[in-house]
Parts: structure tokens; C-alpha cells; sequence
């Protein structure tokens, strides 16, 4: 039985949580007997809401994908430590935390548990939960002026921590989506859920510091082919756009309109319902 605790505990542009239940329509029966492999796993959704025994997660962002690690094998010391952000929640303290990572050296010294907790921090505290850095990778959202934000949602910590590490089978990476999915074979599910491509150029994609473009874009779906030939079940979520239903332009594909509605983007116009594609290597 999955537990409902188990869920994103952090809001994550680009986030399934909006698109969850149709986008299940679409995921293999069974799903437990494959391995699942989510390449860009960002805060989670579908990963937690299936919650299966034997996965692979990986981001590009490493702050992120050092959180689920944290969660994982030290959840006392991370909730430890969001307590005291909670107790001290106030405009100046958030800036205060936001700098930390233009000094180089003093961040690299912070622990793992506090860098974790920074990250959670910022997210729960910053304006419309959008995780964005510059092209240095320094994070520069500014302040939300919540009231009362959940920094520490100790349940739901505590449940993610017993979850993982109940499961041994469950890998955290973090690095590149085609290193990820390495291993994976005719026993295995892949979601695919990249940065989001954007024909006027307008799509957020500043939760790192490098872009996602169309040569990415065009790498993910050779990545998607060899995996279709070795005979992996994939489906791939992206924008519903002329470049993305060309690159997908393959007999073998199911290319799937979908409505999802945006909470996050830097862009107003950007929010509200939107059109999605899903594809899908199987029939």
C-alpha cells in the first residue's frame, strides 16, 4: 500500500502534481514490476505518488538531488535544522540565507544537512515557491511575504525517510539524464520530464544555471529512440509545440494533448492552463 505522506516536499516549476491524474492513464499497468527511471525527477510527483520499490531518480540540479539524499539518511538533523530557519523566518533572515552561496568557499563549507535545509528554506519562503538562479548558478528569487509558510513539514519528511530508506533498490543520482538511464532495459519504465522546450523563448527553465535549448531538446529524443529500440517503455512529457511534434515524428510514438495548469513561471502569462504533450514508445 503507498502511503499519502509521501508526497513533493518541495513546489518545483514544471511539478505533475496538476497533471497527475491524467497523466496515470498513460503509465504501463503494473508498474511495480519494472524499474522505474525518472531523469529529471525535480520535486517528485509522480515518483512519490507511485512510489515504486525498484527506481532510478536523477536531476542535473545538484542542491536538489542533495535534499532527497539528506532526506534519505539524516531527516532528524534536517528537521532539526529547518526548525531554526522556521523560528527565524523573516525578510532579512531570507536574504541573509540567499547570500550564502556568493561566497564559494564559505558554502562549500556549510554541511550537507545545511545546504539541504537552505534549499528547503528558500523554496517554502520565496516568492511563488520559484527555485531560480542566474547564470552563475546563484539562487536570486526574491522573498514571498507568506505569513505562515510550512518550512518544516515533519510528516511528510518523516514518511519520504521511510520510504527510501526502506527500499534499497532506489538509486538518488545526479547527473546527466542519458547517463541515468544507462541501465536500463526491456524491464524497465523511463518518465521523461525535461525542461520544458519554448518556441518564443519564454518558458522558465532558470532552476539552473545551464539551458535546456533545442539541441538538448533534440539529444533527449535520441536518447528516447535508443531506449525505444532496446525495448524500454517510456513516456515523455513536454510542451505542445510545432519543434516538439516534428522532433517526435516517429511511427512508434503516440504524441498525446493534454490541458495541465501552471502555478509557476516567471511569466504571468505563462500560468494558468497550458498545452502539453505526452509521448508515449508503446502501444
Amino acid at each position: 500500500m503507498s502511503n499519502s505522506l509521501v508526497k513533493p516536499y518541495l513546489k518545483w516549476a514544471g511539478g505533475k502534481r496538476q497533471l497527475l491524474p491524467e497523466l496515470k492513464k498513460y503509465l504501463p499497468q503494473k508498474l511495480n514490476s519494472y524499474r522505474y527511471y525518472e531523469p529529471f525527477v525535480g520535486a517528485g510527483a509522480v515518483f512519490f505518488d507511485k512510489q515504486p520499490k525498484k527506481a532510478v531518480i536523477n536531476d542535473n540540479n545538484t542542491q536538489l538531488m542533495l535534499t532527497y539524499k539528506v532526506i534519505k539518511r539524516s531527516v532528524d538533523e534536517l528537521i532539526e535544522a529547518l526548525m531554526i530557519h522556521n523560528k527565524k523566518n523573516n525578510e532579512e533572515y531570507f536574504y541573509e540565507i540567499r547570500s550564502k552561496d556568493r561566497d564559494t568557499k564559505a558554502f562549500n563549507a556549510l554541511s550537507d544537512i545545511e545546504k539541504a535545509a537552505r534549499l528547503i528554506f528558500l523554496n517554502k519562503t520565496c516568492y511563488n515557491g520559484l527555485y531560480r538562479v542566474n547564470s552563475q548558478g546563484l539562487f536570486n528569487a526574491p522573498y514571498g511575504r507568506y505569513a505562515n509558510p510550512s518550512i518544516c513539514d515533519e510528516p511528510v519528511l518523516r514518511a519520504i525517510n521511510k520510504y527510501l530508506a526502506e527500499n534499497e533498490e532506489i538509486e538518488i543520482l545526479n547527473g546527466d539524464f542519458a547517463d541515468a538511464v544507462q541501465t536500463a532495459d526491456d524491464k524497465a519504465f523511463a518518465y521523461f520530464d525535461p525542461p520544458y522546450h519554448s518556441a518564443d523563448n519564454t518558458n522558465f527553465t532558470g532552476y539552473q544555471a545551464e539551458k535546456f535549448g533545442n539541441e538538448e531538446q533534440t539529444r533527449l529524443r535520441n536518447v528516447y529512440v535508443e531506449l525505444t529500440e532496446r525495448g524500454v517503455k517510456c513516456l515523455l512529457s513536454n510542451s505542445d509545440t510545432d519543434f516538439i511534434r516534428e522532433l517526435y515524428a516517429d511511427s512508434r510514438f503516440d504524441i498525446i494533448s493534454v490541458t495541465a495548469k501552471r502555478a509557476i513561471n516567471s511569466d504571468a502569462a505563462g500560468r494558468g492552463n497550458v498545452k502539453e504533450v505526452l509521448i508515449k514508445n508503446w502501444m
